[in-house]
């Protein structure tokens, strides 16, 4: 797939708000600081696209982003570690899961996983919160130019083999680098293929 335009559209309090769903759309969650605005960026070959932020927990709204005209990415806050109030948290959580349950376009979740660390419980309870809720999605373990490969290869491979333990069948999963452009490919062959309607429309 080649990208011709990627552009920024709205921030979204909740679902209700976003834009018309009448275009496929793919959103990308994890953890805070997980990498996520530099993955949308190395996605969409705008590094300007999604902002940047050292801080954790910069993302609060909704954020959709316009690819080709044709479909979206959307930006979702991080899960887990943002110095807010509980009461903060709770309406992101609320925003989140309304969103994931009831977007009717939505057609695939990424949900981030930073490569450098062994299986984190909060990654494992999410996916887990996924699958309860029936919503489709895909591993992408971020910032593998950020540790040495045999590392990466160790916390890629315990991460499943602890999902091994409850799920019959694994998701799809991608090792990426924003910084190498690598999984670029990959990711964005899968959205082109699942963009294409199905034979049996």
């Amino acid at each position: 797939m080649t990208i011709h335009s990627a552009s920024y559209i709205i921030s979204s309090p909740d679902h209700t708000k976003s834009p018309a769903p009448d275009r496929p759309e793919y959103a990308f969650i994890g953890r805070s600081n997980v990498g996520k605005s530099s993955l949308i960026n190395m996605l969409a070959g705008n590094d300007k696209l999604a902002k940047t932020s050292g801080t954790p927990g910069k993302t609060q709204l909704i954020n959709h982003f316009s690819i080709n005209d044709e479909w979206y990415i959307v930006d979702l806050p991080g899960y887990g570690f943002a110095k807010v109030s509980i009461s903060q948290r709770k309406k992101w959580e609320k925003m989140i899961e309304d969103y994931l349950r009831k977007r009717e376009n939505l057609v695939n979740v990424f949900v981030l996983i930073d490569s450098r660390h062994s299986p984190q419980k909060i990654d494992l309870e999410f996916v887990n919160t996924l699958r309860k809720w029936q919503v489709p999605f895909c591993l992408v373990f971020t910032k593998a130019d950020k540790e040495n490969q045999r590392t990466v290869s160790k916390n890629v491979k315990d991460f499943l083999d602890k999902m091994r333990t409850t799920w019959q069948f694994l998701p799809q999963h991608f090792v990426t680098s924003a910084v190498k452009k690598m999984g670029r490919d990959k990711i964005l062959q899968l959205i082109e293929e699942m963009n294409e309607p199905s034979d049996e429309e």
